[in-house]
């Protein structure tokens, strides 16, 4: 069988890398796209995927959005064309399946944000099969003419099947001259040229200013863009820590005391690693994150100052494993006559 995936966030990268591994250790083809955006290209090649890189992203503007994926759709159709691919795969790539759906190549999608409407309405709507988190009501994919036996859900979070066989290097604090007896705090900011985030987030910076002068603390931020790099090494905070590069930001949650993101994914990794994390996002919850409030593993942030900030003993909370291979079987359910995993939900909302 012959696999398309396409990539173009970061955390696609962590997504789909054991998912590739399963389809090639079991004699699939699998080829992989990527669009140049924050540090997808520099993931790709710290997991050792190699990836043909098409498109950039298009930037803050609607304009420029929308002549980016014009020009996107152009050229994955012109890449893929006569590649004879059996099927699509993507996490909210809506150029993948638009693309594959012009091709008449079955497609499967799978995010864990509902509210990115024009994404979704674009995506969703082409794919063959969509495949979410059981914590979304499907109600609210609905909109997105996603419904059973299109709609395929599975229990927990996508972070604990594609973290299942993860183990930290405690490696990564040594090259980033993390000091042990601090506290360390991973904080990660707002998706800033992200649609369905436009609002303005104050807090974030508020918080990067608090804990940048907090003398018993290191906080190691991960931006998204150059320019957020370039506005936080501006501060010049004594107690902040900027990579320069991609890092194993897996290893750096699991053993940090504390993470705070503004963002979705990381928020995700903390808590699927068992690890306290508040999150300082400006947008619409979606269902998965209020499921984890709900839960406790997850926690608003509204002023910086609330942040418990104590040196964790590794047993603040449990770790939580799934098998990826019920992801990938819930994927390629896309596929004629295949059989989608037991894990999934098809009844009726």
């Amino acid at each position: 069988m012959r696999v398309w995936i396409d990539m173009t966030a970061s955390a696609h990268v962590l997504v789909f890398r054991p998912l590739i591994g399963l389809l090639r250790t079991r004699g699939d083809e699998v080829e992989v796209t990527a669009r140049e955006y924050a540090q997808t290209l520099q993931l790709l090649e710290l997991h050792g995927i190699e990836a043909h890189v098409i498109g950039k992203h298009g930037g803050r503007s609607r304009i420029g959005k929308l002549r980016a994926m014009r020009a996107r759709l152009y050229a994955l159709r012109r890449w893929a064309r006569g590649r004879a691919f059996d099927v699509a795969l993507a996490h909210g790539s809506h150029e993948l399946t638009m693309t594959a759906r012009r091709l008449g190549i079955p497609s499967s999608t799978t995010f864990d944000y509902e509210f990115a409407w024009l994404q979704h309405q674009l995506g969703c709507r082409a794919a063959t099969k969509v495949v979410v988190p059981d914590a979304i009501p499907p109600e609210r994919l609905e909109r997105y003419n996603a419904r059973p036996p299109k709609l395929l859900q599975y229990p927990g979070l996508k972070e604990e099947y594609y973290l299942a066989d993860f183990e930290p290097d405690r490696g990564v604090l040594d090259r980033l001259g993390v000091d042990p007896a601090r506290v360390l705090v991973v904080l990660r900011p707002p998706p800033d040229v992200s649609l369905y985030h436009r609002h303005s987030n104050p807090l974030f910076p508020q918080t990067v200013d608090f804990l940048g002068r907090h003398d018993d603390v290191q906080a190691v931020v991960l931006p998204r863009t150059e320019e957020q790099r370039a506005f936080v090494r501006d501060l010049a905070l004594p107690s902040i820590v900027l990579p320069e590069r991609a890092v194993d930001a897996q290893s750096l949650i699991a053993l940090a005391d504390l993470v705070v993101s503004a963002g979705g994914t990381m928020n995700r990794e903390a808590a699927a690693l068992g690890v306290p994390v508040y999150t300082t996002y400006g947008g619409r919850l979606g269902g998965v994150d209020e499921e984890l409030i709900r839960q406790g593993r997850l926690k608003p942030l509204t002023d910086p100052r609330a942040l418990d900030l104590h040196k964790r003993d590794g047993t603040d909370g449990e770790r939580t494993r799934r098998d990826p291979g019920q992801m990938l079987e819930l994927l390629l359910s896309a596929l004629p006559d295949h059989a989608a995993a037991s894990t999934a939900s098809t009844s009726e909302p």
